[in-house]
């Protein structure tokens, strides 16, 4: 059998640059008092030497854990796995975030937190106390809860809310879910559509109040009337049913129709087929968060893809860009969504 490798310590990196153990502690943990050509000779030292700096030392080493916290609904993201219906929210946040974390040698640890639970906080104070994360990166619902938004600002732990445009404490990033709407509402107008109806989310998420103001301001700006085109769903498959139901329903129907979500989209393209209708040529359909599913009936689906990676990757980066004393952003922080054409929306039919 063979010998085992020794690992490379941070002393093995102390004698080949040949520097003092506090210097490279500081260099790894991104002290100040380091003078830059003092840190390149550590970092060849590092590269060299093929060195990964243990995160259980560099919380001993420093007021630093090199953690940071995501936080999602547990009951959405449970029946969402339980489901196994291709929802990839989830999937896309921790590849943008570990990927990003690892970068700057942090880890990213998701949580879910039941967000109509009367005792969110004290669930929350008891998670951070255990883990003490750096930062904490916020989904919707949470990131507008001021419970949560606040505690977190009194403890000054770096966070970033995503799908939140509130004024307030922590890093606000978003998709501009209202121009995102604008833009699948532009495309239906521009295919011919007058008749354009809306399957909005549940209240409790701002978005899906942006998501209709989008819809509405794109149809206002083309004089259409949208009349009884709005129906009310909560992201759930039954609800894009009721709300496809009495949008269908309407004398005059509408020839197009966009869903606030990719189930609500699926239960809308499923009902309609059962009602005769042919798809895309007598109603067209788009849907919002491009899920793998969507790209596999069908026809395949035209949707907004959301940035679900990249915004989380931006949140971790300003994470730990502030971490390390860099200034928040003073604004709103967009990372644009984009329209994926596909077979499900043509010019409207004409009898």
């Amino acid at each position: 059998m063979g010998r085992r490798r020794q690992a490379v310590t941070i002393k093995h990196v102390a004698a080949d640059a040949g520097v003092s153990l506090q210097t490279v502690s500081r260099v790894i943990n991104d002290g100040a008092g380091v003078r830059p050509e003092m840190k390149l000779r550590v970092q060849e030292a590092i590269d060299r030497l093929h060195y990964v700096p243990s995160i259980a030392a560099q919380r001993m080493s420093g007021s630093r854990s090199y953690l940071i916290l995501a936080l999602n609904d547990r009951d959405r993201t449970i029946a969402d796995w339980r489901s196994r219906e291709g929802v990839d929210w989830v999937d896309q946040m921790l590849l943008g975030g570990m990927t990003t974390a690892a970068e700057y040698g942090y880890r990213l640890v998701l949580e879910l937190v039941d967000t109509h639970n009367d005792h969110v906080e004290r669930e929350l104070r008891a998670t951070i106390a255990a883990l003490q994360p750096d930062g904490v990166i916020l989904t919707p619902p949470h990131s507008e809860n001021p419970l949560i938004t606040s505690m977190l600002a009194a403890q000054e732990i770096s966070f970033a809310r995503i799908g939140s445009k509130q004024p307030g404490p922590g890093i606000s990033l978003t998709m501009d879910e209202e121009n995102a709407a604008a833009i699948a509402t532009q495309h239906l107008i521009d295919l011919g559509h007058r008749r354009i109806g809306f399957i909005a989310g549940p209240a409790e998420y701002s978005l899906s109040g942006w998501r209709v103001e989008g819809w509405h301001g794109a149809m206002l700006a083309a004089g259409l009337a949208i009349d009884g085109l709005l129906a009310e769903g909560d992201f759930s498959y039954a609800s894009g049913e009721r709300a496809a139901a009495v949008l269908l329903s309407l004398d005059h129907r509408p020839t197009a129709i966009i869903a606030s979500n990719d189930q609500m989209a699926l239960a809308t393209l499923e009902l309609a087929k059962n009602r005769g209708l042919r798809i895309p040529e007598q109603l067209s359909l788009i849907s919002f968060d491009n899920t793998p599913i969507v790209r596999f009936v069908q026809p395949p689906l035209t949707a907004i893809d959301q940035p679900i990676a990249d915004i989380a990757a931006k949140a971790v980066e300003l994470i730990v860009a502030h971490q390390r004393r860099s200034e928040l952003p003073a604004t709103t922080v967009i990372i644009p969504a984009t329209l994926v054409v596909r077979g499900s929306t043509v010019p409207p039919h004409l009898p």
